[in-house]
């Protein structure tokens, strides 16, 4: 996976988006007429939004105060969301960085959890986009941690992060089939106990159902992977319940792409030839990575099918329905990858559930739930205007027009107002 997002990065087109933000510092805006859909349920059809100091001040079902001096943005025919949260995505800098993090922040995501590579690297780039350098999401950093070392190494592992600064491991991989060994169960433990004390998040690749009850028997709560070798029966999507875990989504891994990716890059297009491809742009489902095999070892692309079950299913477990999050880990073009990930929710889940599925309980992955993912009173205003009605499909969803991040606008991709017309000339006296 690493090496394909180095060959990824480098099929980035340079040239930064035409799209160029309204503002480069934190102000009073006032967004009006927008269909404001909150991301706990709540939906208001003309709804205001008050943004002050990086924050959200107030949103209202209908018309409200405006402060003096705020920029007003009229959203009439819009829909504002809260940014979308990544929980789970493989970046890295390189020559076409730049280009790069402009176009993940262009398909509407403000947030973005790193999720393997070097832990330098990773604050490195999260720097970036931090201080402005690079126009891009809020990228929070992870660090690696080895499984099978001694206890020592295991904890020193763990430390190295907390020196950094960095809260988050990055994905750690369980062996799926037929379980993951005891020695990995009890380095797994040794992690868990040992980030406690610092409040490191512990993030595990678990993708067979036993792999998931394992690693939350080890005490993880944060899966960066849906089960796809197998199906999740209730009794262990209850155990995801029970334990207060969550699940990153991925529901589209196995899905194929078909004539889609070559909205990218032109440098990165595939042909349009009816050709099911996995991820890589290769046959599907014969690339998929670590692909189910029939007796005769022939791929059986049943990764797709399992995913968007087991998701209903660890969805259902829970009565508050916190259980399962957002996550693409993917390469491509990203609002192409955005839409390959929602055509698979959208088979099981209600538009609504989408929505809380990328905003709250995505936020929560992160450990974000009392900062972002919604748009309330006190938030970061994190927030995307989308030209069309979300509420009715997810192809209102991939089409952002404004995004605000900690209350600047930092992509505004609206047509240019018409100029004003000239004066017209004057009659000279005689």
């Amino acid at each position: 996976m690493r090496n394909k997002i180095v060959k990824r990065a480098l099929l980035i087109v340079t040239a930064v988006s035409l799209g160029a933000p309204l503002s480069a510092s934190a102000q009073t805006i006032a967004i009006t007429n927008a269909r404001v859909i909150v991301g706990t349920g709540p939906v208001y059809e003309k709804g205001t939004i008050i943004v002050r100091d990086g924050r959200i001040a107030a949103v209202a079902n209908g018309p409200a105060q405006i402060p003096a001096g705020a920029q007003v943005i009229d959203a009439s025919g819009m829909s504002a969301m809260p940014g979308f949260i990544d929980g789970h995505k493989h970046l890295v800098d390189s020559p076409t960085g730049k280009a790069w993090m402009q176009q993940v922040l262009e398909a509407g995501y403000t947030t973005v959890l790193i999720g393997g590579g070097n832990a330098e690297a990773n604050l490195a780039l999260a720097k970036k986009t931090e201080t402005g350098e690079y126009n891009g999401p809020r990228l929070l950093a992870c660090g690696p941690v080895r499984l099978r070392q001694s206890e020592a190494d295991t904890r020193a592992a763990v430390q190295q992060l907390v020196k950094l600064g960095i809260k988050n491991t990055c994905e750690i991989g369980v062996t799926p089939e037929p379980a993951p060994p005891q020695i990995e169960i009890d380095s797994l433990k040794i992690i868990v106990d040992e980030a406690k004390k610092d409040g490191i998040q512990v993030n595990v690749h678990a993708v067979s159902s036993p792999a998931m009850v394992a690693a939350i028997g080890a005490g993880v709560t944060r899966l960066v992977h849906l089960p796809n070798k197998d199906w999740t029966s209730y009794e262990q999507a209850d155990a995801v319940a029970k334990a207060g875990a969550i699940v990153a989504g991925l529901i589209a891994f196995g899905a194929p792409n078909i004539d889609r990716l070559s909205a990218g890059p032109a440098t990165y297009q595939w042909p349009k030839d009816n050709t099911p491809r996995f991820r890589d742009g290769k046959s599907w489902p014969e690339s998929i990575a670590g692909a189910n095999r029939d007796p005769k070892g022939r791929a059986t692309g049943t990764e797709a099918g399992y995913t968007i079950i087991n998701a209903r299913r660890i969805w259902d477990a829970d009565p508050e329905h916190r259980t399962i999050s957002y996550s693409t880990d993917q390469e491509g073009d990203d609002l192409v990858v955005l839409e390959h990930e929602l055509k698979s929710f959208s088979i099981v889940f209600s538009m609504a559930d989408i929505h809380r599925i990328i905003g709250p309980n995505a936020a929560r992955f992160v450990g974000m739930e009392n900062e972002t993912g919604s748009l309330e009173q006190g938030k970061r205003a994190d927030i995307i205007l989308l030209d069309g009605d979300p509420t009715r499909n997810i192809y209102g969803m991939l089409k952002t027009k404004v995004v605000l991040k900690d209350g600047k606008v930092v992509v505004d991709k609206r047509p240019a107002p018409a100029p004003a017309p000239a004066p017209a000339a004057g009659r000279r006296g005689r």
